[in-house]
């Protein structure tokens, strides 16, 4: 597995509720994040992806929390690729408080490989080189 940088970010104050706890409607947006700095990292931007008419939508989200996660808070979260087949890929996401390895929340993300007509795409054979950078992800 290629190694790879966490995403770090700064939990903003509109993104908590009035006991300042990040809102869980915000979950899925962190993950979004994480993921999109995770290709970028590899080489495989969603802009780069969607020019070669690849489509990457979200099937499941499975959320786990552990802490609260408060504004002002840095969070670092670790993204990793658990599991490849030729159009189906999925992903655990660890949060952590940065700096340090206490864990606030769990969380994983199944996705599909579609093309610009949203059909299913065996990328495998359509891509074979996007197949193999996905495949060093794997974990």
């Amino acid at each position: 597995m290629k190694e790879t940088e966490s995403y770090t970010r700064v939990i903003n104050y509109y993104e908590t509720d009035q006991m300042h706890v990040v809102h869980h409607s915000n979950y899925a947006r962190y993950l979004e994040e994480a993921r999109l700095h995770l290709m970028d990292q590899i080489g495989l931007s969603y802009e780069k992806l969607e020019e070669m008419g690849i489509i990457i939508p979200v099937l499941e989200l499975h959320d786990y929390y552990i802490k609260s996660i408060t504004y002002g808070d840095i969070i670092e979260i670790k993204p990793t690729i658990t599991k490849l087949t030729s159009v189906r890929f999925m992903l655990k996401y660890e949060i952590f408080r940065s700096g340090t390895d206490e864990l606030l929340h769990r969380a994983e993300t199944a996705h599909a490989f579609l093309d610009s007509e949203f059909k299913p795409l065996n990328l495998k054979k359509s891509f074979p080189e996007i197949y193999e950078r996905f495949e060093e992800m794997v974990a």
